[in-house]
């Protein structure tokens, strides 16, 4: 095991498990630069050793938790210290009511549970933006539970990891990946269960994924009829909802952003805030989340949970884009 800075007081004591993936790389190129992280570091012949990883996870203060499902949950049951904090990446924990979910914007019980909790689930990255969307709406009683829905999300390759990333900037590429891709065609996409409980929502939304030939950014469309809005809400009234809860330096609400009428998935590519807009008018309203997968989609939204964690400002070690 080596550690990446000297023992000393202050400093807290970091463990990224699985930091060979996508997301744990950009975590671990955050932590570098932030001070007061100590960073423990298996060696190359150690990181899949069992035993070496529960001698890690018990060593630190918070662990990353990059991982495949299955082992995200076998890495959170290797852990024996009490007071050691997981930040879960995967989709494992995330409607699990004994772990956080990892997005307080939502509101002062989301802040206040990953405050005082020990196990912190980042959200999913097509989920992060239909849940920032759409669960306020229902909380303020203007959508209601049972509501249709449908989601429509553009995202970059990077967000199918490094197999999908090396399809599509290897030598041998496909034609095919020339174009956009839809998937998720069972309608069985992991990321719908989240969606569901996080929000309220009691039916799963008609989810349409397309990945594009561009590296990294997102963009989630969710369309809403008037038809659907309870107590003769409008447009306009989303918009004062999405004004006074998304006023803060990682979501903002953004009006007149377009670019002559076009909306770029990859606006917010390599930064970690996310834009919300709502576009349409009163009988069919649209409703728009930019950010960038890899950012508040995955190891930004996890950097700002580990801000939270430490009591910093909640940007330090994040890439923020002037709205």
């Amino acid at each position: 095991m080596i550690n990446m800075a000297e023992k000393n007081g202050g400093k807290t004591k970091i463990f990224i498990d699985g930091r060979e993936g996508t997301t744990g790389l950009r975590i671990y190129d955050r932590l570098e630069k932030m001070d007061g992280i100590e960073l423990i570091i298996l060696k190359e012949d150690e990181r899949k050793d069992r035993t070496k990883r529960k001698e890690a996870l018990n060593s630190c203060d918070i662990a990353f938790l990059c991982l495949p499902d299955a082992a995200a949950i076998e890495a959170a049951e290797l852990v024996e210290r009490e007071n050691v904090v997981l930040i879960d990446t995967s989709t494992a924990h995330r409607t699990d009511k004994d772990w956080a979910y990892g997005l307080p914007e939502l509101g002062e019980g989301f802040r206040e549970k990953i405050l005082g909790s020990k196990r912190i689930a980042v959200p999913g990255c097509h989920a992060s933006g239909f849940i920032v969307l759409v669960y306020p709406l229902i909380e303020e009683g203007i959508l209601p539970k049972d509501a249709f829905l449908s989601c429509f999300s553009l995202t970059g390759y990077s967000g199918g990891g490094k197999k999908m990333i090396a399809e599509y900037e290897g030598e041998n590429r496909s034609p095919l990946l020339d174009a956009p891709r839809q998937y998720g065609i069972t309608q069985n996409h992991k990321h719908l269960k989240e969606m569901t409980e996080i929000t309220g929502l009691e039916r799963k939304p008609v989810f349409c994924p397309i990945v594009g030939d561009f590296y990294s950014g997102m963009e989630v469309t969710v369309p809403i009829f008037k038809d659907q809005l309870l107590n003769g809400a409008k447009a306009e009234d989303i918009k004062n909802i999405y004004k006074n809860r998304y006023g803060g330096s990682v979501i903002t609400y953004v009006e007149g952003d377009d670019t002559a009428g076009f909306y770029s998935a990859a606006d917010m590519s390599g930064f970690d805030n996310m834009k919300i807009s709502v576009e349409g008018n009163d009988d069919r309203i649209i409703l728009v989340a930019r950010y960038d997968n890899l950012g508040k989609g995955a190891s930004g939204a996890a950097i700002e949970c580990l801000n939270y964690k430490l009591g910093k400002n909640i940007t330090d070690g994040l890439d923020i884009k002037e709205c």
